[in-house]
């Protein structure tokens, strides 16, 4: 068993869900090779990993909160080639929809090692095993108190005119 390229995969799946909920697509972008592929639901595949990217840029942009958090890990390691499931479990916030999805579903992804032998994902999938949508508008106890998108707007990060 090569611990050490288990352990490589592992950071390589956490920076992919921290790059994505913090929206750092260049650095969301570094975790696929460039011809990565991904398949999400049945009829969201992309064939590359610049039309992935955009799709998340378009669809999860600072109007939208996420928070994906994977775990459990089954690795298995082929010499510069590997598999890997986890276990996922997110939440989607649209506040300007009045929208809160929550969901889990397993992922499926195979990597390799680039041209200077570092891992990347080169294929992504993942099978939900559930999803739920709420209406904020029917929990009237729900208050977003911190948003670290809406302050994208306001003074402190050069926008005049808008209030934090």
């Amino acid at each position: 068993m090569d611990l050490e390229a288990i352990a490589e995969i592992s950071r390589l799946k956490y920076r992919y869900a921290r790059a994505l909920d913090t929206k750092s697509w260049p650095e969301f972008a570094d975790t696929l090779l460039p011809e990565a592929t991904a398949t999400y639901a049945e009829h969201l595949r992309f064939d590359s990993r610049d039309a992935f990217v955009s799709f998340l840029q378009d669809t999860l942009g600072p109007h939208v909160i996420t928070e994906h958090h994977c775990g459990h890990p089954e690795i298995d390691v082929h010499g510069d080639t590997a598999t890997g499931i986890w276990y996922l479990s997110d939440t989607v916030v649209v506040p300007g929809d009045q929208m809160m999805m929550r969901g889990a579903a397993f992922y499926q992804d195979r990597y390799a090692k680039d041209a200077a032998g570092r891992w990347k994902i080169a294929h992504t999938t993942y099978e939900r095993t559930y999803e739920s949508v709420y209406s904020l508008a029917d929990m009237p106890s729900f208050r977003l108190t911190s948003n670290r998108w809406a302050l994208i707007g306001s003074p402190q990060y050069g926008v005049p005119g808008v209030a934090p």
